[in-house]
């Protein structure tokens, strides 16, 4: 039988693996909840008329123009 067959990962390999089970159980129960309650309150919204609605002055902005005439490096 060669060396390696006999390498195996360990108590430390299963309590590695099982602290990444539950943190990815924490995340997914975490999600869960934010997406229900994102649901939620758009059913609400859309219940009570109340959508948000974009108004003029929302919505990405041109970058800033440079003060100072423009010219750099004078």
């Amino acid at each position: 039988m060669p060396p390696s067959a006999d390498v195996t990962p360990g108590v430390w390999g299963f309590i590695a693996f099982f602290v990444l089970a539950v943190a990815l159980y924490l995340l997914m129960r975490n999600m869960n909840a934010r997406m229900r309650r994102m649901s939620y309150r758009q059913k609400d919204a859309h219940r009570t008329g109340d959508e948000p609605q974009a108004e003029e002055g929302d919505g990405p902005q041109p970058p800033p123009t440079p003060r100072g005439g423009g010219t750099a490096g004078r």
